[in-house]
């Protein structure tokens, strides 16, 4: 029986709702913990934990550790560590924000919510700017190889590494570029999705092609369009791995650490955060907290 919980593996839902968490200075985090288990089921709600809390239980999750603050030409990419994160899942905004409220009610004792974010389903899973998100993802038992930790022993197997990263776009700069010079920049023509064979080495879609990696770097991305009430947006990165390094890999090459060439995104895109979670297995439905101790 699959042990991963299912809302990593299942298709993008019609609305999103991202809550993280720091610790209250000085409260126990166990009981908390223990109360989140007992309310979610890894399908409406993600759970991913930072490294941060790991420490704070004293536990070492082998492969979990801080997102990196790389940085380029011209270019700075933040961390911004969470201890908790919670991706709500489903198809009403207002069930998402009720159901939000009654895990930050449940884990009040030991955790505040510090940010939040609202996502939605695009088009048929577009990304602001039109072109489709997630276009090589890997798919059945690929996707589970590529997304899902397994022979690590109980607590451990089914679990999953997740980025999350708050892309902010200038729909302004991307407009004012020409349809040709947006297909370069993404790699695929936008009308039909193909792949651009004489895109500059810069474009998107080469940066980042999983194949071209030693090991592949395969993720599994799960990204949604966001955007708030003063007319900003862009996209909520989130990719799960069965470890970070495929996604470190990809964005170290993205910012040009290795060839100096950076991805075309950064005409247009900047994230604005990032961080890395662990997300448990489930066992017998609930969140198996046993690594932690809990």
């Amino acid at each position: 029986m699959n042990q991963t919980q299912p809302g990593i593996l299942d298709p993008i839902p019609l609305q999103g709702r991202y809550l993280f968490f720091e610790p209250v200075p000085g409260a126990d985090p166990r009981a908390s913990l223990a109360a989140l288990r007992d309310l979610v089921d890894g399908k409406g709600t993600v759970v991913g934990l930072g490294h941060s809390l790991a420490l704070a239980l004293g536990v070492e999750i082998d492969g979990l550790r801080v997102f990196p603050a790389l940085v380029g030409q011209g270019i700075a990419l933040p961390s911004t560590p969470a201890a908790l994160w919670c991706w709500l899942r489903g198809d009403d905004r207002g069930d998402l924000l009720h159901r939000g409220r009654a895990i930050e009610q449940a884990i009040a004792r030991a955790f505040m919510r510090v940010r939040a974010v609202d996502g939605f389903r695009h088009g048929t899973g577009l990304d602001l700017t039109g072109y489709e998100d997630g276009t090589e993802n890997p798919q059945g038992p690929d996707a589970l190889a590529a997304a899902v930790v397994k022979g690590a022993g109980p607590g451990l197997d089914g679990a999953s590494f997740v980025a999350v990263q708050q892309w902010l776009h200038d729909f302004d700069r991307f407009d004012a570029m020409s349809p040709e010079a947006q297909d370069n920049t993404i790699g695929r023509r936008k009308r039909d999705n193909e792949e651009l064979e004489e895109a500059p080495a810069s474009a998107h879609v080469k940066r980042t092609a999983q194949e071209d990696f030693e090991p592949a770097a395969f993720i599994l991305r799960r990204s949604m369009p966001w955007c708030d009430g003063q007319g900003r947006g862009g996209l909520q990165f989130v990719a799960f791995g069965k470890t970070l390094d495929a996604f470190e890999a990809q964005l170290r090459r993205m910012v040009g650490s290795e060839d100096r060439i950076q991805d075309a995104l950064f005409r247009f895109t900047r994230p604005v955060s990032g961080s890395y979670f662990w997300c448990p297995p489930l066992h017998d439905g609930r969140l198996d907290l046993r690594a932690l101790g809990v």
